[in-house]
């Protein structure tokens, strides 16, 4: 993990995710919603640590709105689309409208990324409508660059075979969950050019919590909580720094996007990207997605 201190400016890799800013959102935040004034001090606090980038969506509640209302200039901004309906009869007449009224909740010209929230469309008969769609905002400079939002590597081995022109990836990755790794995608997408966005680092904040605050649904994974609560032990480790340095370290990795739901999560994060790695992280990968997917979660 040493190689996270060698990064010349590693903040420069960080990316605000702002689902907290539109949504209820994540299984550790405790505090709801991020309010207007919170989000504008995240902001400004962010910029001036040299972060340049934000993540959203159109269907994180009103964050795209949020944000514009924070005034945004100098960002660049990443959003993604939600799945096209099937009664569209123009896809990409549909995708357009939804990315000029993105812009618009932004108070922005254009946006530096928009991906595919539910790529799995691709694969569909309308797929090659929809990629044309992407092409189209691409070529008429609604989006600097496009791309697809992913749960699995599986997910890339099947767009892959059908569309291979894409700028930008965006999956998960966390010290738990190195799929992208194992699967060999993360070093190849990296040789193709493309830019990969790493997400759920904290894993929704499961990994920062103490043994007795995670909730029972997870306690079938024991053996793997235990070695992470042993190695933070052991090691004398903040468990917020080791999360983060671990995609930091990484180099085919562009931006890792850190979840901010208050300006003191913002310098606790900061100040963890500085700190010195505590040591090398250990092997605590897992391949079950009822633990890696937020989205097959049950309540907790």
């Amino acid at each position: 993990m040493s190689a996270t201190a060698k990064i010349r400016n590693p903040l420069r890799k960080l990316a605000i995710g702002t689902a907290q800013f539109g949504l209820d959102y994540g299984i550790a935040n405790r505090n709801g919603k991020v309010g207007g004034a919170a989000v504008a001090e995240i902001l400004a606090d962010a910029q001036a640590a040299g972060i340049n980038t934000l993540d959203t969506a159109v269907d994180y509640g009103d964050s795209e709105t949020a944000l514009g209302q924070a005034n945004i200039d100098g960002w660049q901004v990443i959003s993604k689309l939600p799945a096209v309906p099937a009664a569209a009869a123009d896809p990409a007449n549909w995708m357009r409208q939804q990315v000029e009224a993105s812009l618009q909740r932004l108070g922005i010209g254009q946006l530096a990324g928009l991906l595919l929230h539910r790529p799995g469309q691709l694969l569909d008969s309308g797929g090659a409508a929809i990629y044309r769609g992407l092409e189209k905002i691409r070529t008429g400079g609604l989006a600097e660059r496009i791309g697809i939002s992913v749960y699995t590597p599986d997910e890339l081995d099947a767009v892959w075979r059908k569309f291979d022109e894409f700028d930008l990836v965006q999956a998960p990755l966390n010290i738990l969950d190195r799929r992208l790794l194992s699967s060999g995608w993360l070093e190849r997408l990296h040789s193709q050019g493309v830019e990969v966005h790493t997400r759920s680092v904290f894993l929704q904040g499961l990994l920062l919590m103490q043994r007795q605050q995670r909730p029972a649904q997870f306690a079938r994974w024991d053996a793997l909580w235990q070695q992470w609560d042993a190695w933070l032990t052991d090691n004398r480790a903040d468990a917020l720094q080791a999360c983060i340095a671990y995609p930091l370290s990484l180099p085919a990795v562009s931006k890792v996007i850190v979840g901010i739901d208050s300006p003191a999560q913002l310098q606790q994060i900061l100040a963890a990207v500085a700190a010195e790695p505590a040591g090398a992280i250990p092997a605590l990968q897992c391949d079950d997605p009822e633990l890696l997917n937020p989205a097959l979660w049950a309540s907790a």
